[in-house]
């Protein structure tokens, strides 16, 4: 069964209606909070299919990781050991790092292996 906009609609009004009447203490058997599982479940659905998000790029990743480490391109060239302006490929998708330069970047960064290379 399709959800519809008019359903998905439906369920994120109710979910907002719902919200303030079940808290940690409800019981799973109460009606409120048995049809705020389900409007959530169908808000779930509608959403995986109409507004997927997808994986970051290994650029984004990159980008994304030296901004929370308070670094710039040219500190973790440095670390890495190559040039700046290849840090600047990396995270403008014109160059892929090498696995070994991969297994590096997640090991400075702190990005998870299985994020870098895309699963």
């Amino acid at each position: 069964m399709e959800i519809t906009k008019r359903q998905y609609e439906y369920a994120l009004a109710r979910i907002e209606d719902l919200l303030p009447l079940v808290t940690d203490e409800t019981p799973a058997t109460d009606p409120a909070s048995i049809e705020l599982e389900i409007v959530s479940d169908i808000v779930e659905t509608y959403e995986k299919i109409h507004f997927p998000i997808e994986k970051p790029t290994i650029g984004e990743l990159i980008s994304l990781s030296i901004e929370e480490k308070g670094m710039t391109q040219k500190e973790l060239a440095k670390e890495l050991g190559i040039s700046p302006s290849r840090v600047s490929e990396y995270i403008n998708g014109k160059s892929e790092p090498t696995l070994r330069m991969a297994r590096a970047l997640c090991t400075i960064l702190g990005i998870a292996p299985a994020a870098i290379l895309g699963l």
